[in-house]
């Protein structure tokens, strides 16, 4: 499964982490595009420096890893799309050239279901899209988390628990989906 990974489930960085430690297990292919990046990589800059060169190396990393994800939106479908806000119009078009089945955003309001579906992608957010994963591919899904956990641990202001740190990345579904499987 294609999935274009919208610059807001880039960043923030756990969010993203277990997003990509799951697409490297398989569990589906990431898409996205330069301007995408770029976001991304702005994004990280309001922080200052460090999390500037951070951002920079992190998206140079993903694209070594993954140098077929970077797709290039077409002029034409920029130009005959419309959403609520303009400045979305790209990830749609990215979508499209990269025959994405799902775009992944946290922004719903401004990628409509219909339009959407109108072109063949379905929009999902992290906390869902990972959930629904989980009940298909727990093994990849549970190693992500906890490859994701053991990362984080070794940083200052990291959450105590698992189920901490996905709720403080906004995926309190998969949290408490993974704490119901370990209570069993």
């Amino acid at each position: 499964m294609k999935v274009l990974l919208d610059a807001c489930v880039l960043y923030p960085t756990v969010q993203r982490e277990v997003l990509l430690k799951s697409a490297r297990a398989g569990v589906f292919t990431p898409l996205w595009s330069d301007r995408i990046l770029e976001e991304w990589r702005r994004a990280a800059a309001r922080l200052g420096p460090v999390a500037n060169a951070q951002a920079e190396g992190e998206i140079a990393l993903i694209r070594s890893f993954w140098p077929e994800a970077s797709v290039r939106p077409k002029a034409a479908d920029e130009a005959r799309l419309w959403l609520p806000d303009e400045n979305d119009i790209h990830v749609l078009a990215a979508a499209i050239a990269g025959s994405a089945e799902v775009l992944l955003t946290e922004n719903a309001k401004d990628f409509p279901r219909g339009t959407l579906h109108e072109e063949g992608i379905r929009r999902d957010n992290p906390d869902h899209f990972l959930t629904s994963m989980w009940v298909t591919h727990p093994e990849a899904i549970s190693g992500a988390v906890e490859e994701t956990w053991v990362a984080a641990q070794k940083m200052d202001g990291c959450p105590p628990t698992r189920r901490a740190m996905l709720k403080k990345c906004r995926l309190p579904r998969l949290a408490k989906a993974l704490e119901n499987a370990d209570a069993r």
